[in-house]
Order: C-alpha cells, then structure tokens, then sequence
C-alpha cells in the first residue's frame, strides 16, 4: 500500500515541485559518424603538434595556394611563344624563357596545379582502392581473403613503374590514363599492411560487442575497426602521394602523357628535348626539379612525423611536444 501511495504522489507531482538537476532529455549515444569525425580531428591536433608534421603541412599547403591561386598570377600565358628564346632569368622573365620563348615561371604556377593535383588525387585513389581490398579481405576471411590475397600478391611481385609504363603505352595519352595505370598498379603494397592489421582487431572485444549489439558488417568495417587504423592509412596516403609525383613524372619525362598539357614533369620532358642540361638553360629544368624535391621533403618530413607520433620507441621522444589533455585523450 505504502508503494502504491508514493507512485500516485509521484504522478500528481506539478511540474515546478521536480528537481531541477532531473534531466529533461537523456543522453543519446554518438552517432558512429560522429565518432569517426572525432577520431580526425584528435589525430590531426596530434599530428599538428609535432614539429615535422607542421613544417612540412606548411609547405604542402604552399604549394596548394599556389596551385589554387597561381593561375591567377601568372604574367604570361604558360604556352604563347615568342622571339626571346632560352633567355636567363630577368625582371621581364623571372624563369627565363624555353627554346620557344614560353615563360618558364609562367608555366611553373600552370604545372603546379596539374601537379598536385594529380598528384594527391591519384595517391587518394590509390589508398581507397587499399583501404577496401585490406578491410574486407582481413575482416571477412575464408573464401574472399583467399582471392583478395592472391590478387594481391600477384599485384605485389609485378614490377609497378614497368608495367606502368607498357600499359600506359597501349591506352590514349592523357592524366586520367596515367592516374588509372598507377591505382591499377601500386595498391597492393598498403591493401598487405591493411589487411594484417584488421586480421589483429576483427576478435577485439569491442568489434565482438559491436556483432552482439546487431551492428551491420559494413558499419563494423568502416566505423568500428577504421578510425582505428588511421594512423596506418595517414601514413600509406603520404607515401603513396610521394611515389605518385614520382612516377607520374618520371611517366612524363619519358613522353608517356599528354606533352601539350603543362606540368612539371612535361617541363622536364621539353627540357630533356632541347637538350637544356648540355646546353646550361639550368633555369628550364631546375625549377621544376625543386619543386618536386620540395614537395617530397614536405610529405616525408610529414611521413617521419607520424612514424615519430605511431611508434612507441619514438613517442618519447616527442611527447614533451604534445599537450598534456591530447595524449591522456589519445590514451582514452
């Protein structure tokens, strides 16, 4: 009876006479999407309080303003001719000039953008093309780990810049072509190291709970066991986008693309034609030449960074770097 009183004292209660520290909602849980947002954002505070990791940021998003807004600044078109041939560098020409008359700092800004844009687009296709061949050959085993893994090794004892270069041979001239050829070509290596890592987390005890709570496999793949391995995945993207800038000129240089589009490696490439190096135009290949040293110094310095921050043998090293609520966060 007692009981039975109470809980219509309870129902009769007027609204101002509840606590008010009584929660008016409660709680809901995050949202996966959410979660995985939150993992970005604290390994890019972490990465950023890392001294490589800033200087080369730095520089890498340089050579992006550049590519947005260099277009814009350039004196000349990077293509139109004139009278001034392999002319040094002036205040008219602050590159000199190409075997043409072409403005060579004109063209630089031009080739910057194609670039790095293919560059980082194409690294971007490489890694997703790993990331999924990794997780679901490694989560779901058996029969389609078997295939992945075969496909895979076949993949990995080819020769990636050869068979590149004899299959851009067969396919029309141009950056998708070239773009497609090194996905097809260089994501095995990073699909391997994926697939291992997701073959340690798929008996986890949270990707357990996460089956027992009636969590979908795709969710659990993409947003149980990834934000886990993004550490591993920021790091084969960095690597993947230095050999891209690499091979996509070195695929250039020797005529394989488009010579009519601008960039670096067809700067390189018209260079090599007129014979510039024997003929001492260093201000025609030199320019291009840096930019790509540069930028691969900025994503290895960025690459070193990561390693310094993921490996536990060097992560004392740098942790009077990084903030104090950072690592007890990054520890939770």
């Amino acid at each position: 009876m007692s009981l039975g009183k109470d809980l219509k004292h309870v129902a009769t209660l007027e609204p101002e006479t509840i606590p008010s520290t009584f929660p008016k909602k409660f709680p809901r849980r995050d949202s996966r999407l959410a979660r995985l947002g939150e993992s970005l954002r604290l390994v890019w505070r972490v990465l950023t309080s890392n001294r490589k990791v800033a200087i080369g940021s730095s520089i890498v998003a340089f050579f992006f303003l550049v590519a947005i807004f260099g277009p814009l600044l350039a004196p000349y078109d990077p293509t139109a001719t004139s009278k001034l041939s392999e002319t040094p560098p002036s205040a008219a020409h602050w590159l000199g000039t190409t075997a043409t008359g072409q403005d060579i700092f004109s063209q630089l800004l031009y080739g910057t953008r194609s670039s790095v844009f293919w560059g980082f687009l194409t690294g971007l296709l490489v890694t997703l093309v790993s990331v999924v061949v990794g997780l679901v050959s490694g989560y779901f085993g058996g029969i389609i780990d078997e295939i992945l893994s075969l496909v895979t090794n076949v993949f990995l004892v080819i020769p990636a810049l050869p068979l590149a270069i004899v299959a851009v041979g067969y396919f029309p001239k141009g950056p998708l072509t070239i773009a497609l050829v090194i996905t097809l070509t260089n994501w095995s290596f990073n699909a391997r190291l994926l697939r291992a890592q997701t073959l340690s987390m798929r008996s986890r005890e949270f990707v357990t709970a996460a089956r027992a709570s009636g969590e979908s496999v795709w969710r659990i793949i993409f947003f149980e066991i990834f934000p886990n391995e993004i550490g591993i995945v920021a790091a084969a993207f960095v690597s993947t986008v230095i050999f891209v800038l690499l091979a996509w000129t070195a695929l250039e240089f020797l005529g394989l693309g488009d010579i009519n589009t601008v960039s670096w490696g067809s700067m390189l490439y018209w260079a090599q034609q007129s014979d510039s190096i024997f003929s001492g135009l260093w201000w025609w290949f030199a320019p291009p030449g840096c930019c790509i040293a540069l930028l691969g110094a900025a994503l290895a310095l960025i690459n070193f960074g990561i390693d310094e921050i993921a490996d536990p043998r060097l992560r004392s090293e740098i942790s009077e770097h990084v903030p104090k609520e950072l690592k007890e966060k990054a520890v939770t």
